[in-house]
């Protein structure tokens, strides 16, 4: 079969929320969340709220327990390892962060489905006992509606220098952030935005600019079904 790399984003796309917002909305700091955001960078809020948490008597098992219970499609899960069986290379690159990300994954049963995780950097403070979130990047110059800690083309780029032109590529996401690298993507690659979700807006604004085929989706269900149908048609198409 030949090599087939399928990137996913991670909130909105594996799971159906946003999980920053999922964590602090079912912890209780909405209010305060929603009081700073217009004056910090969202990184550093999301740190600040892992402090706030931690001095409300909230534990890293707590936020465990809350991203144990995020909403998700029901077919993810199968689609996610129906992929992965097929030999699929399947990574994460997501503005998320690295704590919320592997405990769902783990908890899901389908981290070592995934090769590599691009997303913003934690680490356990183990002093106070308290999760620290960075931001992936300082600052990347990029021009595109990125947010300014990430800009996934950079990374997208990375990867394909890295793998050549020995794979096929399948991108999937649903953020504003999501448009950048799918004008990174060529036109033996697909792109499969989330259907009116910033994303899919942006490239419908702008088809030209787009190389590969869009394949746009509606929910779990639908991911699962254009993916698998996409992966086979790419195994047929290259064993010919």
């Amino acid at each position: 079969m030949a090599g087939i790399l399928v990137i996913f984003d991670f909130d909105k796309t594996i799971i159906d929320v946003d999980s920053d917002n999922w964590v602090v909305d079912e912890l209780g700091l909405t209010n305060m969340f929603n009081q700073l955001l217009p004056i910090m960078r969202w990184n550093s809020l999301m740190d600040r709220m892992m402090k706030e948490f931690h001095a409300q008597g909230k534990t890293i098992k707590h936020i465990e327990e809350v991203l144990k219970r995020v909403p998700i499609h029901s077919r993810i899960v199968p689609c996610i390892k129906s992929a992965h069986a097929l030999g699929c290379d399947l990574r994460i690159v997501s503005d998320a962060n690295v704590f919320f990300i592997e405990t769902i994954l783990k908890h899901l049963g389908i981290r070592d489905c995934f090769s590599e995780i691009n997303t913003n950097p934690c680490y356990v403070d183990e002093e106070d006992n308290r999760v620290r979130i960075f931001p992936y990047d300082d600052f990347h110059g990029c021009n595109n509606p990125c947010p300014p800690n990430m800009c996934k083309g950079l990374i997208l780029e990375r990867i394909m220098q890295a793998e050549g032109n020995n794979k096929r590529m399948i991108y999937i996401g649903d953020g504003s952030g999501d448009f950048c690298p799918s004008l990174k993507l060529r036109e033996g690659d697909f792109v499969m935005p989330r259907k009116d979700f910033p994303a899919w807006n942006l490239i419908k604004e702008n088809t030209t600019l787009v190389k590969a085929p869009v394949h746009e989706w509606t929910d779990g269900e639908e991911l699962e079904r254009i993916l698998l149908q996409l992966i086979n048609g790419i195994t047929v198409e290259e064993s010919q």
